[in-house]
């Protein structure tokens, strides 16, 4: 056998296939990039453009339809909501997800499987299939209705099986030398917790973490039906928005292309700690 033939091998078995498996790659990208990039690039045109050559490219560019965003005090509004929204999501979500993460991964007790299993049924009921009495409960029993907080609260509730599913094998894998350490010199178990424990799973506390704000800057069903007036967040704000200039559509792919921004920006500027931190919740 030849030197060459077991890295032959190697690259047969990790270069990961042949010409199928990229042509479905390619289309899969297509499909997911295509869109956003035809909003984009139509939004630096006009109507008259739009309408003469749909599939083109802008000739000449133009930016007014950005900079009648970027000067639409009622795009600020629908941000600063979704902001808001976002990060209060965002903060219980990642708090309250490690705080019973913590306990599940590092301690024995009586019922923690079942208790862990409950986690794990709640990735099965989307926010979807308890919107009406949800909204009925938020608006009437805790008089939350239109405020940040009404949506807030509920998207982090569903956003807590995720967290606590991810960060659970990443706090299991953490060494308990550490731990043992960290004891004997005196520390409390909530001092373990505070300055070892979340310290060290900070690639899975971004990972969580960004997932909960992305599911809640692109919420729209409780937003709705919790939400109105000035209170409304950017993914009510652009329909309300397409349905008011309807007729000006490369306005309307501006607006769109501007409120996708955020998300998008924070998911690639940590998609590798994204991906460090899932990689290290499947070792655990």
């Amino acid at each position: 056998m030849s030197p060459t033939q077991p890295s032959r091998r190697r690259r047969t078995a990790h270069g990961g296939g042949g010409p199928a498996v990229y042509v479905v790659a390619l289309a899969v990208v297509a499909l997911s990039v295509g869109p956003v990039v035809y909003g984009a690039l139509n939004g630096f045109r006009s109507n008259e453009q739009l309408a003469r050559d749909p599939a083109g490219l802008p000739s000449p560019w133009r930016f007014d339809n950005y900079s009648a965003v970027f000067t639409n005090p009622d795009f600020w509004r629908y941000a600063t909501n979704s902001m808001a929204v976002a990060a209060l999501t965002t903060v219980i979500a990642v708090g309250a997800g490690v705080m019973a993460a913590y306990p599940l991964a590092r301690y024995q007790f009586r019922g923690r499987e079942p208790i862990f299993m409950v986690f794990v049924l709640g990735l099965l009921f989307p926010l979807a299939t308890a919107i009406i009495p949800l909204s009925i409960f938020i608006s009437r029993d805790l008089q939350l209705s239109n405020t940040w907080w009404g949506v807030a609260l509920p998207q982090a509730a569903f956003a807590l099986p995720v967290t606590v599913v991810i960060l659970r094998p990443f706090l299991m894998a953490l060494p308990r030398e550490l731990e043992e350490a960290a004891l004997i010199d005196g520390a409390s178990r909530i001092g373990v917790f505070w300055r070892i424990a979340v310290p060290l799973s900070r690639p899975a506390l971004i990972t969580v973490g960004v997932l909960a704000f992305v599911g809640s800057w692109n919420s729209y069903l409780l937003p709705l039906l919790v939400l109105q007036g000035e209170m409304r967040t950017l993914p009510l704000g652009v329909a309300d928005y397409s349905t008011q200039y309807s007729a000006d559509t490369a306005g309307v792919l501006a607006f769109t292309t501007v409120a996708t921004l955020p998300a998008l920006i924070l998911f690639l500027a940590l998609q590798g700690r994204i991906v460090n931190g899932l990689q290290g919740a499947v070792k655990g």
